[in-house]
C-alpha cells in the first residue's frame, strides 16, 4: 500500500498520465478525492510559489528530477502524478517494494527507445528509501542523461537513505504535514464533491473537528475515517467516528525519521525539564510499540549526560528501571519507565560532567599527554625505585582529612580545572568541597 495521499496503479509502457490519475467509483474515498488538477492541490504553498522548481515541473516547463520528501498524506504521488501530465509525458511507476535492478532497468531501457523518438518519461518511484544501492545505483546514468525525469517519493530523510550521486542530480523538496485549514477544506470538499459523498451523508461540524484532529495532518487518514463513519449511512457526529474507529493510529515508523524524531524530542524535553510533555513523547513511543529497553537505554545515556552529578541517584534510577523492563516487560513496564521519565525530567540539570570529559579527551588528543609523575608510577616490581618511580608518593589516607598536597596530572595539565560544577542539585554542595580540595592538594605547588 502506498504512504501517500494519492495512489497511482500500475502503470504500462505507453499509458498517458490522464490514465494515472483515474479512481473508480469503486475506489476508496480518498483515491476518488485526489486532485485532478494543480488548482485543487492544498498546502505546500511553499514549494508551488509561482516560478518554483515544482510548479514549473508540474505547468511543463522544469526538466529537474526530484525527490519529495515528506510525512504519509501529503501528496507527494500525486504531485508526481500531476508532473506526468504535463506537455503529455509518458509515465512509469515503480515501487521499491516489488521491483528490482531488473525491472528498473526495463523501464530504462524503454524510456531510451521513448526519447530517441522525441518523448519524455516521468519514472515515478514510491518509497526510494528502500531501494538497495545497486538499485539507486542503476538510476544514476538515466537521471544525469535525462532519459528519465525522476520523482521520487520518501517519508525517510533522502539525506540518509538515498545515495549521495542521486542526491546530487535531483532537487530534494520536503512536503510539511497539512495544516488543519488545509485538512478541514480536504474534508468539506469530499462530503461536498460528487467524487466523494456528493452532499449524501450530513456530517456535523464537530464531527468534522475530530476528523481534522485525528488526521494528524495526514489527508488520507482524514479521508479513510470519513469513508468509515459514512458507511452506516446516517449522520456522521462524533459518537458515529468513535463507535468506527478503534482509536487514532499514532504516526510512527520504528525504522524511519518518526523513530529519530519523537525519541529527539523525548530526551531535549527531559532535558528542559518538561515533564508533561516527556510523557506525552513516552506515551507515543509506547503506543507506538516502541522497545521499551530502546527507551530505557537512553534515559541512562541521559542520566549522565544531561544531569550527572547535579543528581547522583538519577543513573541508579535509569539503571533500575531498565532493569526493571528486562524482569518484568510490557506492559507493567510502561510505568516503570514513567516513573523514570518523570525523575529525571524533575532532577536538577547539569552537564558539567560532559563538558568536563570532553575538555580532557580534547586535550589528549592535541597531545597533551605528558609523562606520568614519578611519585604515581608503579612501583611494585624489581627495580623500580631505581628508576624513582613511587618514591615520595603519599598515602592519602593518613592524613586526617584523607587529602594530601600532592602533584597527580602531568606537568603540562598542572593548574587545569575540567571540571567546573553548577549551583544545582548536588553540585552546589560539591562546587564548595571541591574548592577545598583543589587547595589542599595544590598548596605544594
Amino acid at each position: 500500500m502506498s504512504d501517500s495521499l494519492f495512489d497511482v496503479p500500475d502503470s504500462e509502457a505507453n499509458r498517458g498520465a490522464g490514465d494515472a490519475l483515474g479512481g473508480g467509483p469503486a475506489s476508496p474515498l480518498a483515491v476518488r478525492m485526489r486532485p485532478a488538477t494543480l488548482d485543487e492541490v492544498v498546502g505546500q504553498e511553499h514549494l508551488l510559489k509561482p516560478n518554483s522548481p515544482l510548479r514549473r515541473l508540474v505547468e511543463g516547463s522544469g526538466a529537474a528530477s526530484v525527490i519529495l520528501y515528506g510525512s504519509p498524506g501529503t501528496g507527494k504521488t500525486t504531485l508526481a502524478s500531476l508532473i506526468s501530465q504535463a506537455t503529455g509525458r509518458r509515465f512509469e511507476a515503480l515501487s521499491a517494494l516489488s521491483s528490482g535492478v531488473k525491472e528498473v532497468r526495463s523501464v530504462i531501457e524503454v524510456a531510451r527507445q521513448a526519447s530517441i523518438r522525441g518523448g519524455q518519461t516521468v519514472l515515478f518511484i514510491d518509497e526510494v528509501h528502500r531501494f538497495s544501492k545497486t538499485q539507486q545505483d542503476a538510476l544514476l546514468a538515466a537521471v544525469e542523461n535525462r532519459v528519465v525525469l525522476l520523482v521520487a517519493a520518501t517519508t525517510e530523510n533522502p539525506s540518509f537513505s538515498v545515495v549521495a550521486p542521486l542526491l546530487s542530480r535531483s532537487l530534494i523538496l520536503q512536503l510539511h504535514p497539512l495544516t488543519p485549514e488545509a485538512i478541514n477544506s480536504v474534508i468539506q470538499r469530499a462530503i461536498d464533491d460528487d467524487r466523494g459523498l456528493g452532499g449524501r451523508v450530513p456530517v456535523t461540524d464537530e464531527a468534522i473537528d475530530l476528523l481534522v484532529q485525528l488526521s494528524a495532518g495526514d489527508a488520507r487518514r482524514a479521508l479513510t475515517a470519513l469513508e468509515v463513519a459514512a458507511e452506516t449511512g446516517q449522520e456522521v457526529t462524533i459518537d458515529v467516528i468513535e463507535q468506527s474507529l478503534d482509536r487514532a493510529a499514532v504516526r510512527y515508523d520504528r525504522d524511519g525519521d518518526q523513530h529519530y524524531d519523537v525519541v529527539s524530542a523525548f530526551i531535549k524535553t527531559i532535558r528542559g525539564s518538561d515533564v508533561d510533555a516527556a510523557l506525552h513523547y513516552l506515551s507515543r513511543m509506547l503506543v507506538a510499540g516502541e522497545d521499551p529497553r530502546f527507551v530505557a537505554r537512553r534515559l541512562m545515556i541521559l542520566a549522565s549526560e544531561d544531569i550527572g552529578m547535579a543528581d547522583p541517584t538519577a543513573l541508579q534510577i535509569a539503571v533500575a528501571a531498565a532493569q526493571t523492563v528486562q524482569l518484568i516487560g510490557m506492559p507493567e513496564a510502561q510505568l516503570t519507565l514513567a516513573h523514570a521519565t518523570v525523575y529525571l525530567a524533575t532532577a536538577p540539570k547539569s552537564n558539567a560532567v560532559t563538558t568536563a570529559l570532553g575538555a580532557a579527551m580534547a586535550d589528549v588528543k592535541a597531545g597533551k599527554a605528558g609523562l606520568v609523575p614519578a611519585n604515581l608510577r608503579d612501583g611494585h616490581y624489581s627495580g623500580a625505585s631505581k628508576l624513582g618511580n613511587a618514591i615520595g608518593y603519599r598515602y592519602a589516607h593518613d592524613a586526617p582529612e584523607g587529602v594530601v598536597p600532592q602533584q597527580y596530572p602531568p606537568d603540562e595539565l598542572v593548574g587545569v580545572d575540567y571540571y567546573q560544577p553548577t549551583d544545582r542539585g548536588a553540585e552546589r554542595e560539591i562546587s564548595t568541597r571541591l574548592d577545598k580540595l583543589r587547595a589542599i592538594i595544590r598548596r605544594s605547588r
